[in-house]
């Protein structure tokens, strides 16, 4: 069942939709539609929500259908009952159970960070027919983990702890939009001081983040691979400071039929550093 409403973040109304994977209770899931076309779904990192994609939205809604959705307990959507697990058994669960609700079996499957590992896992379970991953996590090793772990930890803690009548005032400057998303993104001074005060409401407010992290804690990082026959492209930018870029080199090993792009310039977020970039990127993995 799905129905319509504004959502309390960014300027785009979203969709609800009830999802009910195998054995598990039922959650809500929140997303955009745009275009139409084959179905594109467009999944955020942690801490962060759909409207990280809006800068390029448009250029993929000209060729696609596309869903960019709240993972839940981030954005707009609720977190998941206690019951469903923040693990990638449970993503793969729960969107599975989604792109069932929404009619769209095995579509394409964009990722950001987080995102992107839950696109990967999706591809192995079969629910995915092609796959591209921007800085996808569970490729690190022990150190690498704790470092973005903390970054990770303290940028929650920020949002947490500074007024948002201070974030807007630091959503101002060039130095302040550095200083709240420098570490996510290479050219914070260029993402829109709306967009850097939602984006950290969002992060504040995500009921999953801590759920979320510990999972990812407990779950070793990627293993296996992707089947041949799902075509896999990964995109790192060249100034992740988040998710090192050699990282991509590991997954290179673990899958070795997929396409490993340089996103010049580019940080952990590279959907704002780069949009045209990033939609090339993105259709033509698709095609």
């Amino acid at each position: 069942m799905t129905s319509t409403a504004t959502a309390s973040l960014g300027d785009t109304p979203a969709s609800y939709v009830e999802v009910t994977p195998a054995g598990l209770p039922t959650l809500t899931v929140a997303y955009e539609r745009h275009g139409a076309g084959s179905p594109l779904i467009l999944l955020h990192g942690i801490g962060h929500h759909r409207q990280a994609w809006h800068p390029v939205v448009a250029e993929l809604a000209a060729r696609h259908e596309v869903f960019a959705v709240d993972l839940p307990g981030f954005g707009a959507s609720p977190a998941q009952p206690e019951a469903v697990p923040y693990t990638m058994d449970g993503a793969v669960a729960v969107f599975g159970a989604m792109f069932d609700a929404l009619g769209v079996e095995r579509p394409f499957v964009v990722g950001n960070s987080l995102g992107g590992l839950i696109a990967l896992h999706l591809a192995r379970a079969g629910r995915a027919r092609a796959v591209a991953a921007l800085s996808p996590g569970g490729f690190w090793n022990e150190a690498e983990w704790r470092y973005a772990s903390a970054v990770l930890s303290a940028m929650r803690r920020g949002a947490l702890l500074v007024p948002p009548a201070a974030v807007e005032r630091l959503a101002r400057s060039a130095a302040g939009r550095a200083a709240l998303v420098g570490s996510v993104y290479a050219r914070p001074g260029r993402r829109a001081p709306e967009a850097v005060v939602a984006e950290t409401r969002a992060l504040r407010e995500a009921t999953g983040f801590e759920a979320t992290l510990a999972a990812a804690r407990r779950q070793r990082p990627f293993t296996g691979t992707v089947p041949a026959g799902v075509p896999v492209t990964v995109a790192w930018g060249t100034r992740d400071r988040l998710l090192l870029r050699r990282q991509g080199v590991r997954l290179k090993r673990m899958i070795p039929h997929a396409r490993l792009v340089r996103l010049p310039g580019c940080g952990h977020v590279p959907m704002n550093d780069d949009p045209q970039l990033v939609a090339r990127v993105v259709l033509d993995a698709a095609r």
